[in-house]
């Protein structure tokens, strides 16, 4: 059931907030939306779900339309959060569940079963407004998965969490994509979707600046990060040929390179220049092609 945007745009008076996007997101798998506020990536998934018309372009999803038809097949965890503060999370759930075509009874083993695992099994009864913002965000995520859905849309899953419960909702998410859910995400943390994601694309200002596969996005780059750890001071390098940035570190320093084969010559202009601990050639970060890309005008 792959979904495919085609000369997607939408606008907002004169304003363009998504560009004329296409992209074909695989079934199974895990999509990234990469981009700084405002690049569009909400706009994008409030089209795809039909929240909002499109100006132009065509959405479909195993070749259909998305419609309310196709709600019980469908979960999303918009930003912006929108629970009940006044219900139980065991009402809210229930509640939410009926909607998404569950009865009761399979509505409440599936919450025990996800408070059990995000190890909060004492919130059945509590009021959503007596939760930290975290564990909202749990409830709310418990919210959009409870009854299976094959087509699954984070809008920035992550945020406000800490460490220990982005590791919890991770594991969840990479569970749900092996159990068959097709997952949408979008980020501005560079590593969850480095992390996550086969696919993915970078929005700017509406437009995709980057997409297809992560493996082929960074190979196509071509630039690579070059490690070198040691107690020496490596800041004649930065003049070295095919050295394109240098940042000097207490131990060491990183340096960015055109190709692989300036670290060879790097490796050579370092004999005799004193004990080394680490030299290591790395693959450009997705922070590094972010920047390359979209330029100092991210926020």
């Amino acid at each position: 059931m792959t979904l495919v945007l085609k000369n997607v745009t939408k606008q907002f008076g004169s304003h363009k907030a998504v560009d004329n996007l296409s992209l074909e997101i695989p079934e199974s798998e895990m999509f990234g939306f990469l981009g700084g506020n405002g690049a569009g990536k909400t706009t994008t998934f409030r089209m795809i779900l039909g929240l909002l018309d499109r100006t132009a372009g065509e959405i479909s999803w195993n070749g259909e339309r998305i419609n309310y038809d196709k709600s019980h097949l469908i979960g999303y965890l918009p930003e912006e959060r929108g629970l009940y503060p006044k219900l139980t999370v065991k009402d809210q759930l229930i509640y939410l569940g009926k909607l998404r075509g569950m009865n009761k009874s399979s509505v409440v083993k599936e919450v025990e079963s996800w408070l059990e695992r995000f190890k909060v099994p004492e919130y059945m009864n509590k009021k959503v407004e007596e939760l930290s913002k975290g564990n909202q965000q749990k409830i709310q995520f418990i919210s959009a998965i409870i009854h299976k859905p094959k087509l699954l849309i984070l809008d920035e899953p992550f945020s406000g969490l800490d460490p220990v419960n982005v590791e919890m909702l991770k594991e969840a998410v990479v569970d749900l994509k092996e159990k068959g859910t097709s997952i949408v995400f979008s980020s501005h943390r560079m590593e969850h979707v480095e992390e996550l994601c086969e696919h993915l694309c970078i929005l700017h200002k509406g437009k995709p600046v980057v997409q297809g596969s992560l493996r082929d996005i960074k190979r196509s780059f071509g630039k690579k990060n070059l490690i070198i750890r040691g107690d020496e001071d490596f800041a004649f390098l930065k003049d070295h040929p095919g050295v394109i940035s240098y940042k000097k570190y207490m131990d060491g320093c990183t340096i960015q390179i055109e190709d692989e084969d300036v670290s060879q010559t790097i490796f050579s202009a370092l004999q005799g220049k004193g004990f080394i601990r680490k030299f290591e050639l790395e693959e450009p970060s997705l922070n590094d092609i972010f920047i390359e890309k979209v330029g100092a005008s991210y926020e």
